[in-house]
């Protein structure tokens, strides 16, 4: 290779783990589960590393009073791999992300970018080859995370998860971190399913669009959370906006951020951790819409390129890109770094796995 030829970027690996799920991934890949939690835990400011033992025991007793089918899987994980973390990476939430769900080729797509704030989630993104009654599906996932936060199922249905606004009981900045305190002591009590392992398990069981749109707008989950659902006719698409046991459902705007649309009172769009303490009511909402307003007016196919991901939608925290449609069986996926203060940049290759792939 040319001295000035850049390398070739590292290709994102197909597993299949239809035979023994999850916790057949860490057995695969323990140095790439091992390594992730370092770069989540390397995240934080020094010296929480030190309280995600008891972190990790918290996160357990909620999943396991949850109606959760998963939670023998997570600590099967956690006991593979030896280390704490399993348990918090299993219990935390995306911060933003933005989807679409759009006809292109007279068939439903589904685009989304999922952020997050911890690095490395990028670089050591997977596609898993699961299974469950109703059939195989695919997701874009990590070694020791149990959920489903994008997936798609040939001949079937693709969804994703963006986060919800943030219930709040105050409006000033500072107060922020009171209100998620608040919000995290009134989820404690709440025994229902968490909304990734509800869309992990609508992939499962779903045979087809509707059933997939139904059980994911009548399951009453542990959080609110926000699904972009796509099927494989003309038409079949939706934005299904949940709270602990009530859904609205769009079929019309089929965008979505991290704010209900349109904005309800006492709930606030979500914003990076960076700005939680200087950013306002009116900025965070305006945030989510102006994602939301770019990707609609992207006048290009999300089928073909990944020209879409630019800012806002692409910010610090942009981890993957991911464009699929049931319809061709066709999944790509793209990973994104930061390697410092700034934007990220794809830090692999365009995986392409089809219905086929083995």
């Amino acid at each position: 290779m040319d001295a000035l030829t850049p390398p070739p970027s590292p290709s994102i690996p197909l597993v299949d783990l239809r035979a023994g799920g999850p916790p057949a991934h860490v057995r695969l890949d323990p140095a790439r589960a091992r390594a992730l939690r370092d770069d989540c835990v390397a995240f934080f400011p020094r010296g929480v590393g030190l309280v995600i033992p008891a972190c990790d025991g918290l996160t357990r007793r909620w999943l396991g009073r949850s109606a959760s089918p998963y939670v023998d899987e997570i600590a099967a994980m956690a006991e593979t791999l030896g280390i704490s973390g399993v348990w918090v990476l299993n219990g935390s939430y995306q911060w933003a992300c933005t989807a679409i769900a759009r006809e292109e080729g007279g068939a439903p797509w589904l685009a989304r970018t999922l952020d997050w704030p911890f690095p490395g989630l990028g670089r050591r993104v997977t596609v898993a080859r699961l299974a469950g009654p109703a059939g195989a599906f695919f997701s874009v996932t990590w070694p020791g995370f149990a959920g489903v936060l994008t997936g798609m199922a040939p001949g079937r249905f693709a969804a994703c998860i963006n986060q919800a606004p943030m219930r709040r009981r105050t409006l000033h900045p500072w107060l922020r971190l009171w209100d998620m305190t608040a919000n995290a002591a009134a989820a404690w009590p709440v025994r229902h399913m968490p909304p990734d392992h509800l869309l992990r398990h609508a992939f499962e069981t779903c045979g087809d669009f509707v059933a997939a749109r139904d059980l994911l707008a009548d399951t009453p989950v542990s959080r609110p959370v926000i699904y972009t659902l796509a099927g494989t006719a003309p038409g079949a698409r939706c934005v299904i906006e949940r709270t602990e046991e009530g859904a609205v459902v769009r079929g019309d705007d089929t965008t979505a951020g991290n704010d209900w649309w349109p904005p309800r009172p006492a709930w606030e769009a979500r914003m990076p951790a960076h700005e939680m303490l200087s950013r306002s009511f009116d900025d965070a909402a305006a945030m989510s819409k102006v994602r939301q307003e770019q990707i609609a007016a992207f006048d290009g196919d999300v089928s073909r390129s990944f020209d879409w991901v630019l800012p806002p939608i692409l910010n610090p925290y942009t981890r993957i890109s991911v464009a699929m449609s049931p319809a061709a069986g066709l999944l790509r996926v793209l990973g994104w770094e930061a390697d410092g203060p700034g934007l990220p940049r794809p830090v692999t290759a365009v995986r392409e796995v089809t219905a086929d792939a083995a």
